[in-house]
């Protein structure tokens, strides 16, 4: 079938050049000339316009647009020109027929370098408004750009009148062969498409991953790298990770700390019944702290148990140490100046003296 098309290709070049009127011919010679600057010109004016637009607006999609059109190559301003010229040439259906396919290659071929240049551009947009993403972007624009010139292929091929049906199927089955003996490898692809779109952590993110806890290192193509609390390298596979719910402390914004003590059954209602407000004028008295409730819990085994609930404004956990402890000792401070004690794990154990035989 290949064949056949080149044979009728050959046969159409060579009516062309019996058929061919030299002054129609050098008109549209003149007429190409004309396009090929008009096109020229064209090009260069929306390009300075567009830069112009670019420039006063804060809108990265002009840019994106503008250098989308800058793809467009000098060669294929010409191949339109002269493509022009020669439909102003009668050479019979058979050499329109070809005209036409000759169209449809150069406009898929000018179609498939915009749409490179915009894959390539809105990933790197994407990329200066989040945290790139390094391979796994790479892989990402490698794939759809596969995908583009894969079906602007195999349009031009129809085109031509070559019967792809049979390609096509192929490439199914190919596909399905392949996914199937490779899909541990394409969960952990996918899944780091995943990382990369959705962002649900970064490198440098403190996370926390089942048992594991750690500083992301790297988001690599199959594994994430996370640096543990304890120092050593964790390697997890992407799609294991993306199982399970992942805490990213970076992203946290305030602590909520929940803390208890005991006091001593000696205590008086009246001390229990102040302890509350005592405790919210010292967390209140912190300006990182903010009161949220403090309550008599229950009665222990050997304590009168209190619960304190208070939010640090600062997520490092450095400072909610240093806030901690602060408002441990104010109140030790506090308490003895009621007179209370803090209870610690004791029994008392009655002893019965025995009666005197008589």
């Amino acid at each position: 079938m290949g064949l056949d098309i080149f044979e009728h290709w050959g046969r159409g070049a060579g009516t062309f050049l019996n058929q061919m009127d030299w002054m129609q011919a050098l008109a549209a010679l003149l007429v190409v000339i004309v396009v090929r600057a008009a096109l020229g010109k064209g090009l260069e004016l929306v390009g300075h316009r567009m830069a112009r637009v670019a420039q006063r607006s804060s809108n990265r999609y002009d840019d994106l647009i503008a250098d989308m059109l800058s793809a467009t190559r000098p060669g294929m301003l010409t191949l339109f020109a002269l493509l022009v010229g020669l439909n102003m040439l009668d050479f019979g259906a058979h050499w329109d027929e070809r005209l036409g396919q000759l169209w449809f290659i150069a406009l898929a071929l000018q179609f498939g370098l915009w749409g490179q240049r915009l894959i390539r551009g809105s990933l790197r947009l994407y990329g200066e408004r989040h945290a790139p993403a390094g391979a796994s972007s790479t892989l990402l624009s490698w794939a759809l750009r596969t995908l583009l010139w894969s079906v602007l292929a195999l349009a031009v091929f129809s085109n031509l009148g070559i019967d792809i049906t049979a390609f096509v199927a192929s490439l199914g089955i190919g596909g399905i062969a392949v996914a199937l003996a490779a899909q541990n490898i394409l969960g952990d692809l996918f899944a780091s498409l995943s990382i990369a779109v959705d962002k649900p952590f970064e490198v440098g993110d403190s996370i926390s991953v089942g048992a594991v806890s750690g500083t992301v290192e790297r988001v690599g193509l199959k594994t994430t790298r996370i640096r543990s609390i304890n120092g050593e390298q964790i390697v997890m596979s992407n799609t294991d990770l993306l199982r399970q719910t992942v805490s990213n402390f970076k992203r946290q914004q305030t602590r909520r700390i929940v803390f208890g003590f005991g006091l001593t059954y000696d205590a008086t209602p009246e001390q229990l019944a102040e302890v509350p407000q005592r405790l919210r004028r010292l967390v209140e008295a912190d300006p990182q702290l903010e009161f949220r409730r403090a309550h008599f819990k229950s009665f222990g085994d050997s304590s009168l148990d209190f619960e304190v609930v208070y939010i640090v404004r600062d997520p490092s956990y450095d400072v909610y140490m240093d806030r901690q402890q602060a408002l441990n000792l104010a109140l030790m401070k506090e308490l003895a100046t009621m007179g209370l004690q803090f209870a610690f794990p004791s029994r008392t154990v009655y002893t019965v003296t025995p009666a005197a035989p008589t």
